[in-house]
């Protein structure tokens, strides 16, 4: 299997802060806002799926390692290590700026087809 591999970069900004969102009470990159980060970095990674299919998480494993203050500049990387039918495994890193690693894990999506998906949870009501 082809290794891919992707890194974004993210500023971060007061309402990316545990204080704004609520995680904690204080002004640093809260843990929700770094798994959103990663977990878009890694669907970003799956750019050959068919028309009207698309891929959703389903599991995330992340330690958050290191705090982050606002105007800190955090490098998100994902690898995708596996693919086995619809399932993709990841490998997810952030790093900050003097390249230390804050945040390290594993994370899951599936593919699946987004009409039939929604269609589904709207059946379900």
């Amino acid at each position: 299997m082809e290794t891919k591999t992707l890194t974004q970069h993210m500023l971060v900004e007061p309402c990316h802060t545990a204080e704004s969102m609520g995680s904690g009470t204080l002004p640093v990159l809260a843990t929700p806002a770094l798994i959103a980060f990663l977990e878009n970095t890694a669907m970003k990674l799956v750019d050959n799926l068919p028309e009207g299919e698309t891929t959703v998480g389903t599991s995330m494993n992340l330690q958050h390692l290191k705090a982050s203050a606002v105007g800190e500049t955090i490098h998100c990387e994902a690898r995708l290590t596996h693919q086995e039918g619809r399932r993709y495994t990841f490998s997810i890193k952030a790093t900050n700026s003097r390249g230390e690693t804050i945040g390290e894990g594993t994370h899951e999506r599936f593919a699946v087809h987004a009409e039939r998906f929604m269609g589904k949870l709207q059946q379900a009501h």
